[in-house]
């Protein structure tokens, strides 16, 4: 396997204080690891909320699937992210997409984009998962005063068909939205979720459907002569098909085509222990999921057992050193936003990758040259819905039922990045230039 941040950023140093380990632990997720030779008709690499929806979604029309992941199910961004289950998965503009797809196509990505959001809810409600679901859809918190959000509730309502609420400054201090914040624009569409609970959910589902998961099995190479084959370190798998759904934890040689195709960015969280009412009456006390209007964003939530989890993108390299240094970071952060919580303990902190691709679209579809191949990456930060309806897409596509409308621009193939393995250098000036923009 070949990746392209130092070993580091893929070890479980950077899981150790995952405060999702406390309500599933890594235990109940772990499986034995492939041993021998197998065969199945599809193989997946990835036990993530893509490889996990697909293999469901296959194994109930009766094909044979086997996933085999690297770590333990939901090991990568999947069972660390911060539980936001909401409109999201591209970082293009609505102009972009129209110059480069035209207003229909663009449309029918943003439609996705709800049918997303729709879906886990429904796998959440099929499967009775309890997942400490909380939000009546997300709110975006404008920073700075300049920022004002009508074209922002305008063009939501002609992708979507919802009707947003913007909120003023005075207005927010009502709704428990207490912060530097200069507006606020609420979509009634996501929710919170505990993200371990759902990936649990969805592991034991699809293994009841007869999904056979494998642990501590990273696949070193795939080839094709009548079949896939999929080396791990202690056995083999032959599939008709294949799917790849490693997202921000892919391998640049698993297969080869993925080479440079996708660029994984780091974020971080931290959750606070669990705070008082009178904490929480000095602070925020608002149920909804929210981000700020940064380009390096924040994003937060107060959760229903009353801790409260606050998340940065950031961070550019990977070591003990540089993770000690975004851990200062994001509480100073904290502590600037919410200066009413600057003795309140944040004992949980960890890191992981989100993923973007060139276009700055997702990647739902057949990968060019190798028959019977498929991959789903590049969710820009919001994997829990777009991540999950991806993996329905790829199944859709094998099983060629055409149940699902798969938005055109998430069948084409995503260029490659310049610099191939130096790439990550690329999010020096993007962040610098992005951490400008912000101020």
């Amino acid at each position: 396997m070949r990746r392209i941040f130092p070993d580091h950023a893929y070890s479980d140093a950077r899981i150790t204080g995952c405060y999702w380990s406390e309500t599933v632990s890594d235990a109940a997720l772990r499986r034995a690891p492939l041993v021998g030779a197998t065969q199945a008709d599809v193989a997946i690499v990835g036990a993530g909320f893509t490889g996990l929806s697909a293999a469901l979604a296959l194994a109930q029309k009766g094909l044979s699937v086997v996933v085999l992941e690297a770590g333990f199910p939901g090991w990568g961004a999947s069972g660390r992210n911060g539980g936001f289950c909401c409109l999201g998965g591209s970082k293009a503009s609505d102009s972009w997409i129209d110059r480069q797809h035209g207003k229909p196509a663009r449309l029918t990505y943003r439609n996705a984009e709800a049918a997303a959001v729709h879906h886990v809810a429904q796998t959440l409600s099929r499967y009775e998962i309890e997942a400490e679901v909380h939000s009546q859809g997300e709110t975006q918190l404008a920073h700075k005063a300049s920022i004002t959000f009508e074209a922002d509730a305008r063009a939501i309502e002609e992708n979507y068909g919802v009707t947003p609420i913007v909120h003023s400054k005075a207005e927010l201090p009502a709704l428990g939205m207490v912060g530097p914040f200069h507006s606020a624009l609420t979509t009634p569409i996501g929710f919170g979720l505990n993200p371990r609970k759902y990936l649990a959910g969805l592991l034991q589902a699809a293994e009841e459907a007869g999904v056979q998961v494998f642990g501590q099995s990273p696949v070193s190479k795939t080839s094709r002569t009548a079949r896939y084959t999929l080396a791990t370190p202690h056995g083999t798998l032959k599939a008709e098909q294949l799917i790849i759904a490693t997202n921000g934890y892919t391998s640049e040689d698993v297969p080869p085509w993925m080479a440079a195709r996708y660029l994984p960015a780091q974020s971080s969280v931290i959750v606070t222990r669990t705070l008082t009412e009178a904490e929480i009456a000095t602070g925020w006390s608002s149920d909804q999921a929210a981000y700020d209007s940064r380009t390096l964003l924040h994003y937060f939530r107060l959760m229903p057992n009353r801790r409260f989890l606050f998340g940065m993108r950031g961070g550019l390299m990977s070591s003990n050193t540089s993770e000690m240094r975004n851990r200062r970071q994001i509480r100073a952060h904290f502590e600037a936003m919410f200066p009413a919580w600057a003795q309140v303990e944040t004992p949980h902190y960890w890191s992981g990758m989100v993923c973007l691709s060139a276009s700055l679209t997702p990647f739902a579809g057949p990968i060019p040259n190798m028959p019977g191949a498929y991959a789903g990456f590049a969710y820009h930060g919001n994997g829990v819905a777009m991540g999950s309806y991806t993996g329905a897409l790829l199944a859709d596509q094998i099983l060629g039922t055409n149940t699902l409308e798969i938005p055109e621009l998430m069948q084409k193939a995503p260029k490659r990045f310049p610099l191939g393995r130096a790439r990550r250098a690329l999010m020096f000036g993007a962040y610098a230039g992005a951490a400008l923009t912000d101020l």
